[in-house]
């Protein structure tokens, strides 16, 4: 169901869809439109729709879901961002940086549950990001907090052999490179500590452009979301409906070497999920560097350190 790779139109990038843009589809079958489809793999986030992680026989369940991504011929990473998934009443929370430390635990928790699907599905990353600055509570104290929670689930990661792959999130503690760099440096640059980059959180905020930031990122690159953007507005975008000039961004991209999946995360639109899954595949690749039919090796960059 996927494309030929030795296709002489094939990317060395591997394109992936987030399923929180497909929340209206049964898991099952939001994986077999994305094979159907031609995607390389999914991002997958753990909600009540989708691979609970809080039901009962949540292992069993993601050996289900591995032997069908295997079927399908689809890659994996898990994402963490569901909105809901751990509080009804509060987008996002509890999250890292709670004043509660038992509220803080269950993010831990969680966190500690995606290690394990990831390792049971062959994931190549776990996504997570940092959360809002609770009110009252000072930027040191903040930091202080998410190095604290973070330590737990990085040594699950490295057991596992699962990159952990921060995300910088606008308006959140952790909101750009330099933040997770700060991060990084706090933590003593632990080998499980990767990066999430949203490449239209690039071009909504960071002072360097698209392709300049994933140059500057591509050692710690573990993990790619992608969608269109417009300057200074954190909205997620259909490709074309932003400001983005994708061919550029995913020729730097290709050149790093980067051998994880490109995700398009388009969640406020999943009332349509199946169109714009339709749409974005043809887009990227259109965009995306092409390599000659046979993989030829002259045609493989070199670049980050790779999951």
């Amino acid at each position: 169901m996927n494309r030929n790779p030795n296709d002489a139109t094939a990317s060395p990038l591997r394109f992936g869809y987030g399923t929180n843009g497909l929340t209206d589809l049964r898991l099952d079958d939001a994986l077999a439109l994305l094979a159907d489809l031609g995607y390389d793999g999914v991002g997958l986030t753990l909600d009540h729709m989708h691979l609970d992680p809080l039901a009962p026989d949540l292992a069993a369940r993601t050996r289900r879901v591995a032997h069908r991504l295997d079927e399908l011929g689809l890659g994996v990473t898990v994402e963490t961002g569901a909105r809901y998934v751990l509080d009804p009443r509060r987008k996002h929370g509890p999250s890292l940086l709670d004043a509660d430390p038992d509220d803080r635990a269950r993010r831990v928790d969680l966190l500690l549950r995606a290690v394990r699907v990831a390792a049971d599905l062959g994931a190549h990353a776990v996504h997570c990001f940092s959360g809002i600055v609770p009110d009252g509570t000072d930027e040191d104290t903040a930091w202080k907090r998410l190095a604290e929670t973070l330590t737990p689930v990085l040594d699950a990661a490295a057991g596992a052999g699962v990159p952990l792959a921060v995300e910088p999130e606008p308006g959140h503690l952790l909101a750009t490179l330099a933040d997770f760099h700060h991060l990084r440096r706090t933590l003593g640059d632990p080998e499980p500590l990767g990066l999430t980059l949203d490449l239209g959180h690039c071009q909504c905020l960071e002072p360097l452009p698209p392709a300049d930031c994933v140059r500057e990122a591509a050692p710690w690159l573990r993990h790619v979301q992608i969608e269109d953007m417009r300057r200074g507005v954190h909205e997620h975008l259909p490709f074309g409906d932003g400001e983005i000039d994708f061919p550029p961004v995913l020729a730097t991209l290709a050149a790093t070497g980067y051998q994880g999946l490109t995700v398009v995360e388009l969640p406020r639109h999943s009332h349509a999920g199946p169109h714009f899954a339709a749409r974005s595949l043809p887009f990227l690749r259109h965009a995306a560097p092409s390599v000659p039919p046979h993989g030829d090796p002259s045609a493989t960059p070199e670049g980050s350190r790779t999951p």
